[in-house]
């Protein structure tokens, strides 16, 4: 696993809500009138239903699709030790099924009219959604309705289901040497920050977990108040409103435990961690402590850290591909990355893989040396503007999929943000100065902040005594 690349908006894919404005709703008999908040330029609209549940419509009538998403404010990091893992686990078992749709019905109905559905979890989240036609979006709102309050959680399916998990684990992490450098560098850096522990889990903890864990977990985050509904496509906002409080609005809320803050406590010093691996190159992970836009006292400096990130790493002409492996040939590969729309402070990462004929110090030491650099010089305007110009690109390239649209708006929405943020982001990082990108280099990229991760090759695993 990589760090997250410079990529504007789209780099929410990994990645979500302040609220603008209070809404009421008012019966009149049968008739809801709703409060409806609207951004044309946007061409956004929003309500919340009376239990709480948010609905979020973005209008995009190009092509008779639609894309239905149902985001629940739960991930890996409202988790703990001892069911680390839990919110991806109740993910892969919300396929299993209700009594109305038993196991097997749901995915199979949804193919059957041609559409796509799948999930994702997060750390600050887990998003169920299905691709469809747009005359189609009254089942995805009967299926997601129904598994919102009546999920059977089986003791049969959850343990050939967990499984399947701890599988996913060992594909992706434990015989992948890069991602369990990822995964060892955010347990190190983070002691109490909620994002110490991966998204899958710790494999310990996923063979203890019980299927009670999972119910206690559902109870818990599956409600309409703890969720928002973002549908993007070929629809009128209205008739979305109408059709999701006929599905969801009789859903009942539910009080929301929050989670105990998990405030990291000051770093003294760099810390440092070495995995050995089968493996045949080295590999470096940097991580700085940064806040994220939802926890900085300044929030230009959320916008500073992003335009950080593409000017290291923004393409062939950023100054990490430029340097380090076309001029230097130091490296196979660098990266430089951040993710801005976390609910949580994060890290400003780098990463590096040497060329055979160079060690793993001298690129370390490479790293810094461009850090220094960007502490000490001003950043020209031509980066600035080679910066803002891919803001703008990945923008218009994040409008061609009305999937990518509403994960951007689930995500901001689910972080704390608020999907209003989109229309800010331009400009935000348009305001973005030299001076500034060089403020945060000097306050963030420093050795109290910072936490490296080194791959070590073997040939072998020694066996444990």
């Amino acid at each position: 696993m990589k760090p997250i690349k410079f990529l504007p908006l789209v780099l929410l894919l990994l990645l979500g809500c302040s609220n603008f404005s209070s809404h009421t709703i008012a019966e009149k008999n049968d008739a809801v009138e709703m409060s409806i908040i609207s951004d044309q330029t946007l061409k956004t609209h929003e309500t919340t239903l009376a239990n709480g549940m948010k609905v979020i419509v973005k209008e995009d009538h190009r092509a008779p699709v639609v894309v239905s998403q149902v985001w629940y404010r739960v991930g890996s990091a409202q988790e703990h030790s001892g069911i680390t893992g839990v919110s991806h686990a109740l993910e892969h078992m919300m396929f299993k099924g209700t009594e109305k749709y038993p196991s097997g019905t749901f995915s199979s109905l949804v193919a059957e009219i041609g559409a796509r559905d799948n999930a994702f979890t997060g750390r600050d989240y887990t998003a169920y959604y299905q691709l469809m036609g747009k005359d189609n979006l009254e089942l995805s709102f009967e299926l997601e309705s129904d598994r919102m309050q009546n999920l059977i959680l089986s003791e049969e399916d959850f343990k050939s289901e967990i499984e399947v998990v701890k599988e996913e684990r060992r594909l992706r992490t434990d015989d992948n040497p890069n991602a369990r450098v990822f995964e060892q560098l955010f347990a190190t850096a983070f002691t109490n920050n909620p994002y110490h522990h991966p998204i899958i889990g710790w494999m310990n903890d996923l063979e203890n977990l019980q299927v009670s864990d999972l119910e206690e977990w559902y109870q818990r985050w599956y409600m309409p108040n703890n969720a928002s509904l973002v549908v993007v496509g070929d629809v009128e906002p209205k008739q979305v409103f109408t059709m999701a409080r006929q599905y969801f609005g009789d859903i009942k809320s539910r009080e929301i435990k929050a989670s105990k803050p998990r405030v990291e406590q000051p770093q003294t010093g760099t810390r440092r961690v070495t995995v050995k691996a089968i493996a045949k190159v080295p590999y470096i992970m940097l991580g700085y402590k940064v806040p994220s836009l939802a926890t900085a006292e300044n929030d230009w400096e959320a916008y500073a850290l992003s335009v950080l990130g593409g000017v290291l790493d923004g393409g062939r002409s950023a100054r990490l591909s430029k340097r380090l492996v076309r001029e230097k040939e130091l490296v196979s590969g660098a990266g430089a990355g951040y993710n801005l729309f976390a609910r949580y402070p994060t890290l400003f990462l780098f990463d590096a893989t040497p060329t055979e004929q160079h060690s793993i110090a001298e690129v370390e030491q490479a790293l810094y040396e461009e850090i220094k650099d960007i502490q000490q010089n001003l950043v020209s305007e031509e980066e600035l503007d080679r910066v803002k110009a891919q803001v703008i690109a990945s923008e218009v390239y994040q409008q061609d999929s009305v999937q990518r649209q509403a994960t951007v708006i689930g995500s901001l929405e689910t972080v704390g943000l608020g999907w209003k943020e989109m229309g800010e982001y331009r400009q935000r990082i348009n305001a973005i100065t030299a001076e500034q990108v060089r403020e945060v280099a000097q306050k963030y990229l420093i050795e109290d902040r910072l936490t490296v991760a080194l791959l070590q090759p073997i040939e072998h695993v020694a066996e444990n005594n």
